[in-house]
């Protein structure tokens, strides 16, 4: 009881394993309904844009728990490289819908996520450069604390990704010529705007670790993650499942 009072405290539990709970099930339900019909390269591409968050979340639920701090640390890196790599794959998945497989071809795809990878995968140097990391421990509440280098790494590193997302999501729209398709796809451009700001949202909590704007960020951003990831859905993923 006690260690669940120090570490696992009431709201931290709801914050983990209820809200963060609904969008690991949420993002895992939608993955399931583009790979259920159909598992063609551009629906595992665009499946693994949920994927990627829910193996991130899976591993914050694994240490919610622990207060061993070098342990925490090192789950956290895992958590954040598979939650902030996630829009890579969309890049990866516009530019097949606008230039086809034949010019995006495997290679390619993998190039691209790859070196991405290593630009996420670097933000672990940080961790091993006194206050240029992530701080997790009781006097954070065991919430991640982030330094302003390190939060200023991210959001460089994600916008490397969000940007090209966006940019690439306005050419789509301009080349459709139907109005249906053109409406559906505004849906996807919405939910994406939604995810992001939800993501940078989440990395000016980590870096300011002010507990009540934590707490007021993790509500919308639930409502953020979970709206935008359905909105996409309704926009491509039952359009690309058939």
């Amino acid at each position: 009881m006690v260690f669940f009072q120090e570490v696992l405290t009431l709201p931290r539990f709801l914050t983990i394993y209820i809200a963060q709970g609904l969008v690991f099930a949420v993002f895992l339900f939608l993955a399931f309904r583009i790979l259920k019909r159909d598992r063609k390269r551009l629906n595992l591409i665009f499946a693994a844009f949920y994927l990627s968050p829910v193996i991130g979340l899976f591993i914050n639920f694994i240490y919610g728990p622990l207060s061993e701090e070098a342990i925490i640390i090192a789950l956290n890196f895992i958590t954040n490289f598979g939650i902030f790599y996630a829009p890579i794959f969309l890049v990866v998945f516009e530019l097949i819908l606008l230039k086809s497989e034949k010019v995006i071809t495997s290679s390619k795809q993998f190039i691209i996520l790859i070196i991405y990878g290593i630009a996420m995968f670097s933000m672990i140097f940080f961790l091993f450069i006194p206050g240029w990391g992530v701080t997790i421990n009781v006097h954070t509440s065991w919430s991640p604390k982030w330094s302003l280098p390190f939060f200023i790494y991210l959001v460089i590193i994600e916008s490397i990704a969000v940007l090209p997302v966006l940019f690439l999501s306005f050419r789509i729209f301009q080349k459709f010529e139907d109005e249906v398709l053109k409406k559906k796809w505004k849906f996807f451009i919405y939910g994406f705007c939604a995810l992001a700001i939800f993501m940078y949202g989440i990395f000016v909590s980590n870096y300011l670790g002010n507990q009540t704007f934590r707490l007021i960020m993790g509500l919308i951003g639930l409502i953020l993650a979970i709206t935008g990831a359905y909105l996409m859905y309704y926009g491509v993923g039952k359009q690309i499942e058939k």
